[in-house]
């Protein structure tokens, strides 16, 4: 389960910078984000409750991260998790250039985190611990 959970983070990552990158296209275009883009917004969401249920059943199984930080393990998944919503909500969805730049910083900066995290050893390796 543990090789499971580190493919849905790596999808985790790759799909916040694809989210990142379409949003800076769109911004550059003048575009405004259109439905798709929320809809594949909606899709990060269901992806990093999916890769923290999944770290959640390998804690209830015995098993912690190779770092041993556990409960900061858990407040980054909490942050991916509300932060793209949270954005929308602030903007109040607009979706004009200023939105599309906004998410554009934003995802590249969760692939940041999320790289960060993997390579703080947050999330491979997990370990069995008595």
């Amino acid at each position: 389960m543990a090789e499971f959970h580190d493919i849905l983070f790596n999808m985790q990552i790759l799909y916040s910078l694809a989210l990142g990158i379409w949003a800076a296209v769109l911004a550059a275009q003048k575009q405004p984000l259109s439905g798709n883009y929320w809809g594949a917004i909606a899709t990060f969401v269901g992806l990093v409750l999916v890769t923290a249920v999944v770290g959640l059943a390998l804690t209830l199984q015995g098993f912690r991260p190779r770092d041993g930080r556990l409960g900061l393990y858990f407040l980054y998944m909490v942050y991916l998790l509300i932060i793209m919503p949270g954005l929308f909500s602030l903007l109040r969805g607009r979706d004009d250039h200023t939105a599309g730049i906004a998410f554009a910083v934003l995802g590249f900066f969760n692939a940041s985190v999320a790289f960060s995290m993997q390579q703080r050893g947050m999330v491979d390796a997990w370990l069995d611990q008595p």
